[in-house]
């Protein structure tokens, strides 16, 4: 905010009127500067929003294959040294899965069906590259091991956990001649009691 200052009097008794800029906000060390105009600054973030929008948005078939192209992947194995199917491979810079993507959508937009697709890339690459769908067993050996696990934690827990019987015991016997006297008058108490 300007504002105007008069200037002290010069020789003659006049004085002059001074416009004053205003001083600069003192800033702390490490504060940020406040933006120049606010609504840039919301401009600026629009923009960088709509640009990642649209660049993911931007995939090609391989990076984003539909159902069809993921139904045969995963019917393939990845060759590229993960342990996954082409359809599930996510190593960076995969050189096999998104060539293979690409080729299972030509040959699908071609008219190949699906075990000719698989056909076709046993012959070029090995019967390895083959994954076979899980079977009944597969699925469940998880279940049948749960089970046997929780069996034995049953019978490691019924085994350790039973009470032992009491073992019967005798009459007491008492060793020593003083402990015997009260023994004697202890018996004598407890028929007077009945």
């Amino acid at each position: 905010m300007w504002t105007c200052q008069r200037s002290s009097k010069d020789s003659s008794g006049n004085g002059s009127w001074q416009a004053k800029a205003p001083a600069p906000p003192v800033r702390k060390v490490g504060q940020a500067l406040p933006p120049a105009n606010p609504y840039a600054a919301r401009f600026l973030a629009i923009l960088a929003a709509c640009v990642l929008a649209f660049g993911a948005l931007a995939q090609t078939a391989s990076e984003k294959p539909n159902a069809d192209v993921r139904r045969v992947g995963m019917r393939l194995a990845c060759k590229c040294g993960c342990k996954d199917s082409v359809a599930t491979c996510n190593m960076l810079e995969c050189g096999f899965s998104k060539p293979a993507k690409e080729r299972i959508a030509r040959m699908q937009a071609a008219g190949y069906s699906d075990q000719q697709i698989i056909d076709a890339f046993s012959r070029d690459y090995g019967l390895g590259i083959y994954l076979a769908p899980p079977s009944a067993i597969g699925w469940a050996v998880p279940y049948i091991a749960a089970a046997l696990g929780l069996l034995a934690i049953w019978f490691f827990i019924k085994k350790y956990r039973k009470p032992k019987p009491l073992v019967e015991v005798g009459p007491a016997v008492v060793d020593n001649p003083a402990l015997a006297k009260y023994k004697d008058q202890i018996e004598k108490d407890l028929a007077n009691l009945e």
